[in-house]
């Protein structure tokens, strides 16, 4: 196996021991990026160089017996929504080409406290508005979508061209992309981690999370990011795992809906209990979604929609323009929506610990297709197909982890999504890793056509 097919863990471990050292695992890395990132263009830039400075750096503190943790000297890349003091943060946008980040972004910070080394900035889709980021390949299929908005991120993790990443989530961006491309995207619960540094989408709805190759190493980041021990794993007898009748498992292909369920039966097999529950307020759910972060986004976006409108890609342009006409009226009753949403699943988790359900409704989209038609006749455009069932997590609050559980008939990534508690990111990534040792092989770089 070389370096860069090592999960976060497994090259901590190997540098800890001393059978690996920073500068061989970046270079590697590195070496992986130049053979393959032409194909795939999840990387705005790449700081060669000042990667190979903070490896060696890190290098001689460990050595000296000044090891921080488990990043330390491993390389990692961060969505360029997230300052980095003296770097551009243009959120793959002309708006902000010529913008440099006078300050690190708190997460930044953080991870460079921890000793990561930056390889560089990975493309989301224009200011994450967006659930495809169309300048990213599929790690699994050149002719497929990456999913968004943090698709740079997730096809570095999935491609090998970073050993993790941060993304950031609003209505599924960490999520979708970790599921189309065989990763673990990890949404924390709302507030968790820091969003000051991180251009906004839509600022109650926005969080930020790491793109990991196992659910054990999303939770070493989060770690990092909270400043918080990372949680003992625990097992799964006894769990109550909420087994949804209604929302998640409609208009979902019948591969996904079946790996899900498969998925969800090893958990019984564990000792944890199946509890069939029903998803509360589920016809309001993308009426609840839009409604916030339409008016939001545009909000943030006012001053260059006056300045700059020409700038914007014509997709992202027309969902702000849409914004500047939503009334006050609506946007109050979203937020109501939004206050008996949080009422409601909070009744749901007395009853249960975590929830499974799909992450996505299908796997990658091809690049080239608009919309999905449905067996019963409904027709959603892309986008909407893939934020129907990640949009509670962002509404609520509630922590959500996508893992792989399978492939379809194509060999392309089905993804489990395990909501909790807000605050419960130990359940959920408890749960997370016993489904995932019955799928480990999955978690390892996409294999890419010559």
């Amino acid at each position: 196996m070389e370096p860069y097919e090592l999960s976060l863990a497994e090259a901590a471990g190997a540098i800890a021991a001393g059978g690996l050292s920073p500068t061989e695992l970046t270079g590697s890395v590195l070496a992986r990026i130049d053979a393959v990132e032409p194909r795939l263009n999840a990387y705005v830039e790449v700081l060669a160089d000042a990667a190979r400075r903070d490896a060696a750096a890190a290098e001689r503190e460990i050595a000296a017996g000044r090891r921080r943790g488990p990043l330390h000297g491993v390389p990692m890349a961060l969505k360029d929504l997230i300052d980095v003091a003296g770097l551009p943060t243009t959120a793959s946008s002309r708006v902000r080409e010529h913008h440099v980040a006078e300050r690190d972004s708190t997460v930044a910070a953080r991870l460079a406290e921890a000793g990561a080394v930056l390889l560089g900035k990975t493309h989301t889709h224009e200011f994450a508005y967006g659930l495809t980021t169309p300048q990213t390949r599929n790690a699994r299929a050149a002719d497929r979508v990456a999913g968004g908005s943090s698709g740079g991120s997730a096809v570095a993790v999935a491609a090998g061209t970073a050993t993790f990443a941060l993304g950031t989530d609003t209505g599924g961006s960490i999520r979708v992309p970790a599921a189309l491309n065989g990763v673990v995207g990890l949404k924390p619960t709302y507030g968790l981690v820091p969003v000051d540094g991180v251009v906004p989408l839509s600022w109650s709805l926005d969080h930020v999370g790491p793109l990991t190759r196992t659910v054990g190493d999303a939770g070493l980041v989060l770690a990092a990011l909270t400043g918080r021990e990372a949680p003992a794993p625990g097992g799964v007898a006894g769990v109550r795992v909420g087994v949804p009748r209604n929302h998640y498992f409609e208009r979902v292909t019948p591969e996904a809906a079946k790996a899900v369920r498969a998925a969800t039966a090893r958990l019984a097999d564990l000792g944890a209990r199946l509890v069939d529950v029903e998803i509360p307020m589920a016809d309001h759910i993308q009426g609840t979604q839009w409604g916030l972060m339409v008016p939001e986004a545009s909000s943030v976006h006012e001053e260059t929609l006056r300045t700059s409108l020409e700038l914007y890609t014509p997709d992202v342009r027309l969902l702000l323009e849409a914004g500047e006409h939503v009334l006050a009226g609506d946007y109050l009753r979203a937020q109501r929506a939004r206050a008996l949403m949080r009422q409601e699943w909070a009744r749901l988790f007395a009853e249960v610990d975590v929830v499974a359900a799909p992450t996505v409704p299908m796997v990658a989209a091809r690049a080239d297709q608009p919309a999905v038609a449905w067996p019963d006749g409904t027709i959603e455009t892309v986008s909407d197909a893939y934020v129907r069932l990640s949009a509670p997590a962002n509404i609520t609050g509630a922590p959500a982890l996508s893992l792989p559980v399978g492939v379809d008939g194509a060999g392309l990534p089905i993804g489990m999504q395990l909501i909790g508690r807000p605050f419960g990111e130990a359940t959920v990534l408890d749960v997370g890793r016993a489904v995932e040792e019955a799928y480990a092989s999955l978690a390892r770089p996409a294999p890419l056509a010559a």
